[in-house]
């Protein structure tokens, strides 16, 4: 029996394995994931795999657990295109079809997710922006959350230099300086976006994965911890107030079984996680409610050489990255903003003309949602998914203050487009679906009180429960603008500290 299960691999439920590891070396620890495993050592960045059918067929692999040959073949040759009803992004999959088919206004449809062993950490972009002012919740103690924040950026590898100087791209980061840095805080200034990434000593860039998060327990794993993938939890064990294990399925030979454990960590993703738990029984009333993803309006901006000295087209071969640049929320900019080589957007603009020569930067922008009860997750009590768990459904809408932020954000990205030159045609300011991000948030969230409007305490720790924590960007209660990896791996850091502590006062 382990001392800890953790049910999902990805960045959260790696960090858990790692926190609690450190400081209690001496704790059995099985980590469970639904997904595969895609390469030798688990969890590896798909932009760290060199030959590009491996990456491909990496990515076609954690869109389903279960696809065959031919699934995979079609899902390879989509690689590279914007996502669409049929396919969703590179290395994920629709949580509802029929929703992303239907375009359904009053749905989340673009909502889609990952199934490895790494999770979404295997193909994300690495922004590590660190949250500020509002987009942290007033009950968690200011000096408990920099350590906690500090140690996140340390597992992460979070640098502001993954990217070497270069003119053009110190002429963007000068211009948009000069368009905001007189409104903008001292520290919420424009800088270069910390990015989860290593620098090598050959000046190469290795993306951090899971493998990074779990360090040592990736390559050189003691006796005490154990990576099962291909491993479903269908539910968890619930006895009078406390999760004696769970019940899991090798989905390779369909062997079912059950393992007891003494503390149980639930990291699936914003959306597994709170499918689980309602599966298993626990059902409070916050569960799936305040679905958070802010909102995303991404363009493209044609760099005018005569504003960004270089910005030409025969600079493009030389000179061809011109890294990730930052514009940080604060209330003076409650938006969070982030421009890059267009070949660095996790985002492909449909109906963008062909190349004509012009130097094309993307920008993205996140306005942080109107929250509300009201969007949600919906459970079905008949219907199933691909997993045999039961069906999510969603329910979410824009208001008018979310209509409102849009239009306030859309002002913003025309001045950084005059400040770098000019939107380029058909890459204009749009508003891309709900779902787009892969962000969501507050479906699981925390609180201060067992008040019916969050899932767990401070310390991810599920209300009316003892042994059973939860982690992930569902934990988030609050309106955010920036990306929450870094922020959620800091929850989980906090939590760990606590289930270590947990053990010791035993």
């Amino acid at each position: 029996m382990p001392d800890v299960l953790i049910i999902g691999s990805g960045p959260i439920g790696s960090t858990f394995a790692r926190v609690i590891t450190e400081e209690s070396p001496d704790l059995s620890i099985l980590l469970v994931d639904a997904g595969p495993q895609l390469t030798s050592v688990p969890g590896v960045h798909v932009k760290n795999i060199a030959a590009v059918e491996q990456r491909r067929w990496a990515q076609a692999r954690s869109q389903s657990a279960r696809v065959d040959e031919t699934d995979i073949a079609r899902i390879i040759d989509s690689e590279g295109r914007p996502p669409t009803a049929d396919t969703a992004r590179p290395g994920t999959a629709y949580v509802d079809p029929g929703a992303a088919a239907a375009m359904s206004p009053t749905a989340m449809h673009a909502a889609a997710m990952s199934t490895c062993v790494g999770g979404m950490a295997v193909h994300w972009t690495g922004a590590c922006p660190w949250p500020y002012g509002t987009e942290l919740p007033e009950f968690i103690d200011p000096q408990d959350w920099d350590a906690a924040l500090a140690r996140a950026q340390h597992i992460l590898h979070v640098t502001q230099s993954a990217f070497a100087t270069s003119p053009v791209g110190e002429a963007v980061c000068s211009a948009l300086a000069k368009e905001f840095d007189a409104e903008l805080p001292a520290d919420r200034q424009v800088q270069p976006m910390p990015l989860a990434v290593t620098v090598m000593p050959d000046g190469s860039l290795y993306w951090t994965g899971t493998d990074v998060v779990l360090d040592r327990l990736a390559t050189d794993p003691p006796s005490m911890f154990e990576l099962r993938g291909e491993t479903l939890c269908r539910s968890l064990l619930v006895e009078q107030g406390r999760v004696a294990g769970a019940r899991l399925e090798d989905l390779r030979t369909g062997e079912a079984y059950t393992v007891e454990a003494r503390v149980v960590v639930v990291a699936c993703d914003g959306i597994r996680t709170p499918q689980l738990l309602w599966a298993s029984g626990i059902r409070p009333d916050a569960l799936g409610r305040y679905l958070n993803d802010h909102t995303q309006v991404m363009a493209g901006v044609a760099l005018d050489p005569a504003k960004v000295p270089g910005a030409h087209a025969a600079n493009r071969v030389t000179d061809p990255l011109v890294g990730v640049h930052w514009v940080p929320f604060s209330e003076q900019h409650p938006y969070h903003g982030q421009l890059m080589q267009m070949d660095l957007s996790p985002v492909a603009l449909a109906d963008a003309p062909k190349d004509d020569g012009t130097q094309v930067i993307g920008m993205g922008y996140f306005v942080p949602k109107d929250i509300s009860a009201g969007d949600r997750l919906v459970f079905s009590e008949t219907e199933t998914d691909r997993f045999g768990l039961p069906r999510v459904h969603t329910e979410y809408t824009l208001t008018e203050k979310d209509h409102a932020g849009i239009a306030r954000v859309t002002a913003v990205q025309s001045r950084v487009a005059e400040a770098l030159g000019r939107f380029a045609p058909g890459r204009e300011p749009t508003l891309m679906p709900p779902g787009s991000s892969l962000h969501y948030q507050g479906t699981f969230r925390m609180g201060v009180a067992e008040d019916g409007t969050s899932v767990c305490d401070p310390s991810c720790r599920v209300w009316g429960f003892d042994n059973l924590f939860v982690g992930g960007n569902g934990v988030i209660p609050t309106p955010t603008a920036g990306n929450p990896t870094l922020t959620s791996v800091a929850h989980a850091v906090r939590a760990a500290l606590a289930i270590a502590r947990s053990f010791e006062e035993a």
